[in-house]
């Protein structure tokens, strides 16, 4: 039963790809050939393209990426076992349209029955670093080098000569006990050096000594293990620039720089009494072969016209006035950004404590009616912490802190994208790994907590 089922799959496969062979929807040979160079590069000999698709992504550069993403389930596999995952041995391969260089290539569970495809015979560092380079055209040690090692995996992390990026680059090899590859992944931009200003590092933390004070910041850490909240005073992570001249905010996801910064405050006089209508957010985007093959520019790089932002400002004031109807003033519109066929608006409590997570609020504009479809409200995370312990009172001042901490301050080199220059500059990132406990006055080191 099962290899009958095989053979109709199959049937039904060859029965799609001829008609798309017919008129405007002909399967592009540029598809075909991407889908015979996977199979034959990773060994999938063994397996069958359950489905393939196009996706596009818009990186810091604002610069449109296609990529083209394949399937493919191993011959014995002849039903998906439940919607949501994938059997085991499932290869999930994405591979980038405009160089035809991978991306990544997943085995699920760790396990591959791929034939002649990648693999490690030594499975030692060197022959895995040479591999890397033929694969994506970089120099080890001039542009990604080893972060750290496990039995089995080796993971990269970008570098600009040897010194660390902002935002970082990644490249994570996994590969079994026989040394096939079972796990490929690369993130990040790992830029030119036509965008890289090159600079002789200058910074030292004496130079620096000034920005010291002002980066220790008093927050209440959250210890999950034990349940209670800490007043600790803890550096605030910035990146100061080698001519010393402005710093860079150090941010978790650091193309939210890039984001429309638009901080207005929301007020009403009138509540709406009418209850908001969620609708379902769908995040996977029809893509023609013409629009990626000819790197069509995605709507998520255009820029946000003022009468758009006019009309964004509206309808977050409209659905504010709806679900918050007495929030008035207690709202800020921090950004607007494009994604995915949304405007996603950012807003902040307008009254902030000192917890490390404050109070968010994410709203979803569709682009084109300019409706908002849904919204996010991270209250309920935020809530967690309201079963904590509450912190023990604060009885030490900012400036016994200081004097306790300040020889553990780090200031690394790293270059990191401005956003306003377009390249990358030279900076130093000051952060501890350790802070005050603001309560016993006991220096900890923040990863215990």
């Amino acid at each position: 039963m099962k290899l009958l089922y095989r053979q109709y799959s199959i049937y039904l496969d060859e029965i799609d790809i001829l008609s798309e062979s017919k008129g405007d929807n002909r399967m592009d040979s540029r598809i075909k050939e991407l889908i015979e160079l996977t199979k034959t590069k990773f060994g999938l000999n063994n397996y069958y393209l359950q489905r393939h698709q196009f996706d596009r992504s818009v990186n810091i550069f604002n610069e449109t990426v296609y990529t083209l993403s394949m399937e493919w389930f191993p011959d014995h596999v002849t039903v998906q076992e439940d919607g949501d995952s994938n059997p085991e041995g499932t290869a999930s391969i994405e591979v980038n349209l405009k160089n035809c260089t991978f991306n990544s290539a997943i085995f699920v569970m760790g396990k591959s029955y791929a034939e002649n495809g990648i693999m490690f015979v030594s499975r030692h560092k060197e022959e895995i670093i040479k591999w890397v380079e033929d694969e994506t055209g970089l120099t080890y040690g001039k542009q990604f080098q080893i972060h750290k090692e496990r039995e089995g995996e080796v993971y990269f992390k970008e570098c600009i000569d040897g010194v660390a990026v902002s935002p970082s680059g990644s490249i994570e090899v996994k590969f079994d006990q026989e040394g096939k590859l079972t796990f490929f992944a690369v993130h990040g931009q790992f830029p030119s050096k036509e965008i890289v200003k090159e600079e002789t590092y200058l910074l030292s933390l004496e130079k620096v000594e000034h920005l010291a004070k002002d980066q220790l910041k008093l927050i209440e850490y959250p210890s999950f293990e034990q349940k209670k909240l800490f007043s600790v005073y803890a550096v605030e992570e910035v990146y100061v620039t080698n001519d010393q001249m402005e710093t860079i905010p150090f941010e978790i996801f650091v193309d939210v720089r890039s984001y429309l910064q638009i901080n207005k405050t929301m007020y009403w006089d009138k509540p709406i009494n009418q209850s908001f209508d969620r609708k379902e957010l769908r995040w996977i985007e029809d893509i023609s072969a013409e629009q990626a093959f000819s790197c069509e520019p995605s709507p998520d790089s255009f820029p946000i016209s003022k009468i758009t932002q006019e009309k964004c400002l509206k309808v977050v004031n409209d659905l504010l006035r709806q679900e918050y109807p007495e929030d008035s003033g207690n709202w800020i519109l921090k950004t607007l950004h494009r994604d995915k066929g949304y405007i996603q608006a950012i807003l902040r409590a307008n009254k902030q404590d000192n917890r490390v997570f404050q109070r968010k609020l994410m709203i979803m504009i569709d682009a084109k009616s300019l409706h908002v479809v849904n919204y996010m409200d991270n209250k309920p995370m935020l809530e967690v912490f309201d079963q904590f312990q509450a912190p023990k009172k604060v009885t030490i001042s900012k400036e016994e802190a200081f004097e306790k901490v300040k020889e553990l301050f780090e200031l690394k080199p790293y270059y990191v994208y401005d956003f306003d220059r377009k390249q990358y500059v030279l900076c130093g990132k000051f952060d501890c790994d350790y802070g005050v406990n603001a309560s016993s006055g006991e220096v900890i080191a923040l990863g215990d907590l």
